[in-house]
């Protein structure tokens, strides 16, 4: 806790009369970048090695002290406050922990406590919609999930994973009817249908889409790397990549 209270302290520094000119410009809007950066440079350092993480986890600590100065600065709140926030959320969200009156017997159970806690908070009052809460600015596919997970709750899901692989072919069809059209509008509306059906058969297989598609994208860079370094691009055929190709999947 000491090392915490001394970065505050640092970040009031940096952003103080005698401060970092940089740091001193920074407002709460320009700070976006850096701390989706942040998330996903996190992200990536979760399947590398702990002490990668560590310090990525400092970077991303660091933008929610730099915000929270900012705004400490403005008259709104404080880290404090940010630490009270999710500390009193997280005790009203697991009354089976705090509360000797309140049993659960499984985390599905828990699942249900937390939505039902959540929609009776201030915060969600005004929610109308059981997918009003789920930010638009979300990775598509994150978001795709997102949605579906809702709305599945409520059982407005495919009994089986039939309905949905037929869900898939039924857009596949679809899309190249509009191909056949030549209609561009209607192609990029059938193509986010079909990606939208893909992202519900990932959920149905309980795989995430956005892990499924990176492993996917991390195969192809490794393969694609290995034709690079065997021919000279640009200037190899189609035919002389393709075979280098299925030498690098066979290694």
């Amino acid at each position: 806790m000491k090392e915490f209270y001394r970065l505050v302290e640092i970040m009031e520094k940096l952003r103080g009369e005698n401060g970092c000119p940089w740091d001193r410009e920074q407002s709460i809007e320009s700070l976006k970048p850096y701390l989706l950066e942040e998330t996903y440079e996190v992200l990536e350092a979760m399947d590398m090695d702990r002490e990668k993480l560590c310090d990525e986890l400092g970077d991303l600590l660091l933008q929610i002290v730099f915000q929270s100065q900012i705004a400490k600065e403005e008259g709104t709140f404080n880290i404090g406050d940010v630490a009270r926030a999710i500390n009193e959320k997280l005790i009203r969200r697991h009354p089976h922990i705090f509360k000797s009156d309140v049993k659960v017997n499984s985390s599905e159970e828990v699942a249900i406590n937390w939505e039902r806690i959540k929609r009776e908070e201030k915060a969600h009052e005004d929610r109308k919609s059981i997918l009003d809460g789920i930010p638009k600015n979300m990775p598509p596919l994150m978001r795709a999930q997102k949605i579906q997970k809702k709305v599945a709750k409520v059982g407005f899901d495919w009994p089986n994973i039939d309905g949905v692989l037929d869900k898939v072919q039924e857009e596949i069809e679809e899309l190249r009817v509009e191909l056949k059209n030549k209609n561009r509008e209607n192609i990029k509306n059938e193509l986010g249908d079909l990606m939208f059906s893909l992202v519900n058969l990932s959920r149905s297989l309980e795989i995430d889409a956005q892990e499924a598609l990176l492993k996917t994208i991390n195969k192809f860079d490794k393969r694609f790397r290995y034709v690079e370094s065997k021919c000279q691009l640009p200037g190899a055929s189609l035919e002389e990549m393709d075979k280098l190709w299925e030498e690098s999947k066979k290694r």
